[in-house]
């Protein structure tokens, strides 16, 4: 058995874990972009007309444990510790199919 890597392996081992770091890192700035802060809904981003919407659908409510509640509590308090391994591995998943279908298309020359 040889433990020998070749490059399309490293290349692999390292978007992998790019994507999972960056997703835990980035996930927190992007809900914020969108409005989901600390301090509440910012008013006049997408958060809330997110919310609106919800209202609307729900007959004048937006439902606890929803969509949007779900995204605000993130927003507000961050992740816990199974959130940043799932936020990770989902980000990590994105890195290996990236890397997967660049060495794909490098490898068969399109």
């Amino acid at each position: 058995m040889s433990l020998s890597m070749d490059m399309e392996d490293i290349c692999k081992i390292i978007v992998t874990a790019a994507g999972g770091a960056g997703a835990v890192v980035l996930t927190p700035t992007l809900l914020a972009s969108l409005g989901f802060t600390s301090t509440g809904i910012a008013a006049g981003s997408l958060a809330a007309k997110l919310m609106a919407y919800f209202a609307v659908a729900n007959g004048g409510g937006v439902a606890a444990g929803g969509l949007v509640a779900f995204l605000q509590s993130l927003g507000a308090g961050g992740f816990s510790g199974a959130g940043s391994v799932l936020t990770a591995g989902a980000g990590g998943a994105v890195g290996w199919l990236i890397s997967t279908i660049c060495n794909v298309t490098v490898i068969s020359g399109e």
